[in-house]
């Protein structure tokens, strides 16, 4: 299972626009204050803005679904900027190929973003023809990424006919919180050093596997070998 923000691609500003956009046009108030998205949820991002744009919500009012709705619309306005201000990570995609080709893998995503926005910024890079998105966890489904890890491993079973124990899958992410969530879930966590966090802070959050991006395949493939008891990992 792959993270994708700054794991697979980054396309922070075309996001962080659509997130603007959305905000605004469901409390009528502009998103001045930002608030952190590693490892979380779309829906636990909206409230986090709320709280700190100090926006009261009135009784009985929920506007979550209308927020999601709306972010959805925005990006996929901003569907034509995702190349041009936007990247795909150092090696995702022959990292995306050197997994694909290991015997008896299935892979997909498990991400804090709605399904639709998820889907846009993955085939803006080629990327999806590598994964099975009809298994993967989104952000549209309000729950925590440690459930999604853990029903998503379910669906893939039930689509492949297949058991995928709980030693045999990894989460491949860049955020101390998606480690934490892969603890949690029973995935292996592979960390890599492509977003914020330090490469101390992803092994105390427990992080075994810590590389520095996705340029060397090989030694993301030793990686998830060992980590599903495949294999020996390989020097350095």
């Amino acid at each position: 299972m792959w993270n994708i923000d700054l794991t697979l691609v980054d396309v922070a500003q075309v996001t962080r626009a659509a997130y603007a956009e959305a905000f605004e046009r469901v409390t009528g108030e502009p998103l001045v204050y930002l608030a952190s998205t590693g490892g979380r949820t779309d829906s636990e991002v909206f409230f986090e803005f709320l709280a700190r744009n100090d926006v009261r919500l009135g009784a009985g009012e929920e506007p979550l679904p209308a927020f999601l709705e709306a972010l959805g619309e925005a990006f996929a306005r901003r569907r034509d900027q995702l190349v041009a201000r936007g990247r795909v990570m150092p090696g995702a995609p022959e990292a995306l190929a050197a997994v694909a080709g290991l015997e008896d893998t299935v892979q997909t995503v498990v991400t804090g973003t709605i399904m639709p926005n998820a889907l846009a910024k993955l085939a803006a890079f080629g990327l999806d023809g590598y994964l099975d998105l009809s298994i993967g966890g989104f952000g549209s489904e309000h729950y925590p990424k440690a459930s999604l890890l853990q029903f998503t491993r379910m669906r893939a079973a039930e689509a492949h006919k297949a058991t995928f124990t709980e030693s045999a899958t990894v989460y491949i992410t860049d955020s101390v919180s998606d480690v934490e969530a892969a603890i949690i879930g029973h995935a292996t966590p592979i960390a890599l050093l492509s977003g914020a966090a330090t490469e101390s802070q992803l092994r105390a959050a427990g992080a075994r596997y810590v590389l520095t991006d996705l340029t060397d395949p090989q030694r993301l493939l030793s990686a998830v070998r060992h980590a599903t008891g495949t294999g020996a990992p390989s020097a350095g």
